[in-house]
């Protein structure tokens, strides 16, 4: 029992993490790992680089509250679901990160691997 509470509070951590609850995990946690996880697909193409950012974003973001969930749950029985509502801002926030990832991107802030790469060389 107690190692079962200590795993799902170690999952619970991990979500929180991840998840978009906390005002600074997409400076320190979520942008890191979803440009780190954009790079490859970036150095197969420039035009894959952006749609990838974009996509490990949202996937660090969803994997996250489903982490903090699970890991909540099975700390606390019977903890309540995920409200409609903190799913709608939830979604909200990431469109909004997006859009701010893309202008990132964009305007030449957010660097593209060939870029590092060609300064590199």
């Amino acid at each position: 029992m107690k190692r079962r509470k200590i795993i799902s509070g170690t999952i619970g951590v991990l979500g929180f993490l991840l998840s978009p609850v906390s005002w600074w995990n997409d400076l320190v946690v979520n942008f890191p790992l979803s440009y780190i996880m954009a790079i490859p697909f970036g150095l197969i193409s420039r035009n894959l680089f952006l749609p990838m950012f974009i996509v490990s974003y949202w996937v660090t973001n969803i994997l996250g509250l489903i982490l903090m969930h699970v890991g909540v749950r099975g700390v606390v029985k019977n903890s309540p679901k995920i409200t409609n509502k903190e799913l709608i801002t939830t979604i909200i926030f990431c469109v909004i990160y997006s859009l701010v990832i893309t202008i990132l991107v964009q305007s030449g802030i957010l660097k593209l691997p060939q870029d590092i790469l060609d300064k590199i060389r």
